[in-house]
């Protein structure tokens, strides 16, 4: 009782110093038929055609956003009210920039011969669905074939008023399931990652024929706070679309904590194969009543939490850039 009751004090551990290459192997656990047989049972999952694009703070007021998805360019502004609109990039009268255009009013106006696009649409351009959670806008375009849902649909989350949320975007020369295949290899974090985590042990993996309520690996692992210092939790990873892998600490420091990984497809490149935008909404939480005070402090954590997310990231494209080229090389 006594060390539950200093763990919930001080949640920091100091571990034995182990070298990177004395960890102790997974590569005979990360099975690669149950990281294939995770994935197909992800791709079944719907998406009604819904596709995360940016930051809700990302698209702001009184300034338009380009975006890109599936070869589409995009713009997303907000209208008087605050809500976001969003349609075709491209300006119906010429085909002008709408992202370089100015939003007077609520409206959008092209900066090529002063077009006034309002959010209900009108001279040959119409807005597209679009939805605001209050982390992330989303898109929906019917072109990807699915059937249509209403909303988006999202993973359970901490509620705003107990949550600091960072999002990064980050592009990559892959495909949406290269991106969701890294998410669904935990194995690999404290190889892969030894700056972030260390003693990584895969305590559950799903069975090749998984239902919805044994679909998700969990995972004991330590992050990283110093040289010999870490924080012990338990993470589950899920699949709530068909792009979409969600880590949630489910128990130790930072319970109900998400990370939500999104693979947004952006369309081929100059040089004709696909990329794949990345965007990570981490969500953190806290029981301690010590995070109001960190909630004040969230301008000062987000660039923290972005940099945290970056770095990591620039490994695991690489993963997923690497996946992609073994999958589709004809040699």
């Amino acid at each position: 009782m006594a060390d539950r009751d200093d763990q919930a004090r001080w949640p920091v551990r100091t571990r034995p110093h182990v070298r990177w290459a004395e960890q102790e192997p997974t590569a005979g656990d990360a099975d690669p038929a149950v990281i294939a047989a995770a994935l197909k049972r992800a791709q079944a999952r719907p998406t009604g055609n819904w596709f995360a694009v940016a930051a809700s703070r990302d698209v702001r007021a009184g300034r338009p956003a380009g975006l890109r998805v599936l070869g589409m360019e995009l713009v997303a502004w907000r209208d008087r009210a605050g809500a976001v609109v969003a349609g075709p990039g491209a300006c119906p009268h010429l085909g002008a920039p709408l992202a370089g255009g100015r939003v007077v009013c609520g409206d959008l106006v092209c900066r090529w011969h002063g077009l006034r696009l309002s959010p209900e649409g009108g001279a040959g351009w119409r807005p597209l669905p679009c939805h605001d959670d209050g982390v992330l806008v989303w898109v929906r375009l019917d072109q990807a074939g699915e059937e249509p849902l209403p909303r988006p649909v999202l993973p359970p989350r901490p509620r705003p008023a107990r949550g600091v949320d960072a999002v990064i975007r980050a592009v990559g020369v892959c495909e949406p399931e290269d991106v969701v295949a890294n998410r669904l290899d935990p194995w690999h974090g404290a190889w892969f990652h030894p700056y972030s985590f260390a003693r990584l042990r895969v305590v559950h993996a799903p069975p090749a024929d998984a239902g919805d309520a044994d679909d998700r690996f969990l995972v004991e692992v330590t992050y990283r706070v110093g040289p010999r210092l870490g924080v012990p939790v338990l993470a589950e990873f899920t699949c709530s679309d068909a792009r979409t892998v969600v880590m949630r600490i489910v128990d130790g420091e930072g319970a109900g904590s998400v990370v939500e990984t999104h693979a947004t497809p952006l369309g081929p490149g100059r040089d004709g194969r696909p990329r794949t935008a990345v965007i990570e909404a981490t969500i953190a939480t806290s029981d301690r009543p010590g995070f109001a005070v960190a909630r004040l402090a969230s301008p000062v954590l987000r660039p923290l939490m972005r940099r945290a997310a970056r770095r990591l990231w620039r490994d695991d494209l690489a993963y997923a850039e690497r996946r992609y080229t073994l999958r589709t090389d004809p040699s």
